[in-house]
């Protein structure tokens, strides 16, 4: 097995393990904390929290551009170099992070004057809660060029570990607010606002030790030409992202103007299952982007198309092995977990799935056209198909379409066209051929899918809805997708890599006796 396929997937493990407690644990969190404030106190923390959120946009956007140039540096094994980008990006994010404290004060003034809607005898409380989070975001931005020197060394099991500590100091804070005999909404957002300053400390104690190149010294250490480039680098992406976010929350608020909130219930429904199982996929996406950054950056472009083109089609399949059986029995997997169910609900579910498979299909491609550098006309591109959905769905709408006319649009236009778009800027930018895309991974990917559904669907044609029906489904889809996938969509390079895991983990296990 290769070096660079046998981090991928320890890195990947960590991320699914840290994945599993987290989850679990978050759930159980969210069940204590709504018990113990009640859900007026709960809704004010989840009010202020949103409005925050939204102001912090711009860091996201600035804090891909750094985990980009921090992966490029690595991967061209200059020290110096490594030295000076992360001397240019603390001193940007701890610019960011005053800029953005002073705004999240000044714009207190207008949250709390008329735009949130808090009972009086809350508002001392939810000035407490807000003060807190503000401190939060400043030590979240400041720790921005830390999380990206880990993540440039592909450092997975640290994020692993410090997301799970994160989530245990969460839940201790959940328990102190069940006993505390304080007022509850104070302690809950003084406490959480404890955890980013812990998690700063440990991230930058870790990389002080860990990285030479993480020494603050920006008078020897600073490069005008890199800072320039950086934020060139954030603002088109944050074009790219604001257009997308514009997209994502516009799309409910004209499902809303047309048709209410009852299809609103359905779309929240859809986008909170597919936000679930495609975790899956993102977390194999966290351990190699920086693989396919650090390809660009040593000079290797033939062996980035293909990092990322495997990336894509692993990231497919990874979300279509959970996809596959829900989009087949949507109906009564959300009657188990909903009981009443939305009208619509099953069918924005099983479309939303179909839209976000057609997305990882190029969901990777993104990483390379960044890695290469020269984004500013596929940002453009992207914001503006991004754009021109809000515009076709108002027009539909207009028309008087059915509600489904959103998804015909999301899946054609920015579906569809836009992976079209996708594939051609690899081509244009990266040198990637048409036929690299078709072979390797269009019709291994379509050749599973179908191997899956068409076994998948077989107990649908002669029983009734049960649960039973429902794990002979997901058996067979399983076994429909292992077949697919070992015959039509691995080479013998990734079976080779395939049969070392495996023998690897029967012998772990064998051990283990």
């Amino acid at each position: 097995m290769s070096q660079v396929a046998n981090r991928i997937i320890k890195n990947t493990g960590w991320l699914y393990v840290k994945m599993s407690i987290t989850m679990f644990i978050s759930l159980w969190v969210t069940r204590l904390i709504l018990l113990s404030l009640g859900a007026s106190d709960f809704g004010i923390y989840a009010i202020v929290g949103g409005a925050i959120s939204m102001l912090g946009f711009f860091n996201g956007a600035l804090s891909s551009a750094t985990v980009r140039f921090m992966a490029y540096a690595e991967g061209q094994s200059d020290q110096n170099k490594k030295t000076t980008i992360f001397n240019v990006c603390s001193v940007l994010h701890l610019c960011i992070a005053a800029i953005m404290v002073l705004v999240l004060l000044v714009a207190a003034l207008i949250f709390f004057n008329g735009v949130l809607n808090i009972p009086p005898g809350r508002m001392n409380a939810a000035y407490v809660v807000y003060g807190s989070l503000v401190s939060g975001v400043f030590f979240d931005i400041s720790r921005v060029p830390y999380d990206s020197v880990v993540n440039a060394h592909e450092h997975m099991k640290f994020y692993a570990i410090l997301g799970i500590v994160e989530s245990l100091l969460k839940l201790a804070v959940a328990f102190a607010c069940v006993y505390t005999s304080k007022d509850k909404l104070v302690v809950y957002g003084v406490l959480m606002a404890v955890i980013p300053l812990v998690s700063y400390f440990a991230t930058r104690g870790f990389c002080k030790r860990r990285y030479s190149e993480c020494v603050f010294a920006p008078r020897i250490y600073w490069d005008k030409k890199n800072m320039k480039e950086m934020l060139s680098f954030a603002s088109w992406n944050f074009t790219t992202s604001m257009a997308s976010m514009i997209s994502f929350y516009g799309s409910g608020i004209v499902l809303n103007h047309f048709f209410g909130t009852l299809l609103n219930a359905a779309y929240g429904i859809a986008n909170q299952l597919n936000g679930q199982l495609m975790t899956f996929s993102s977390n194999m996406l966290k351990a190699v982007i920086p693989v396919i950054t650090k390809s660009e950056g040593s000079g290797q472009r033939t062996a980035m198309i293909h990092r990322s083109t495997i990336a894509c089609k692993y990231s497919y399949l990874i979300l279509a092995i959970f996809a596959i059986p829900f989009i087949l029995e949507m109906n009564f997997i959300l009657r188990i977990w909903l009981k009443e169910v939305p009208e619509w609900a099953v069918l924005f579910s099983q479309l939303t799935l179909v839209q976000s498979l057609i997305s990882q299909m190029t969901i990777a491609y993104v990483a390379s056209i960044h890695a290469e550098g020269n984004i500013s006309l596929f940002s453009k591109v992207r914001s503006v198909f991004n754009l021109i959905t809000i515009v076709l769905i108002v027009l539909f709408f207009a028309l008087g379409s059915s509600p489904v006319m959103l998804f015909v649009v999301s899946i054609g236009w920015t579906g569809i066209v836009g992976a079209v778009s996708m594939v051609y800027f690899m081509k244009r930018n990266c040198g990637m051929e048409y036929g690299t895309f078709i072979r390797n991974l269009l019709f291994p990917v379509l050749g599973v899918t179908s191997c899956s559904i068409l076994i998948g669907i077989i107990p649908m044609m002669f029983m009734e809805a049960s649960f039973i029906r429902l794990i002979t489904t997901s058996c067979l889809s399983l076994i429909g997708f292992c077949i697919g996938y070992w015959l039509l969509a691995t080479n013998d390079d990734e079976k080779n890599v395939i049969r070392n895991v495996v023998k690897l983990l029967y012998a772990k296990i064998i051990r283990s006796r």
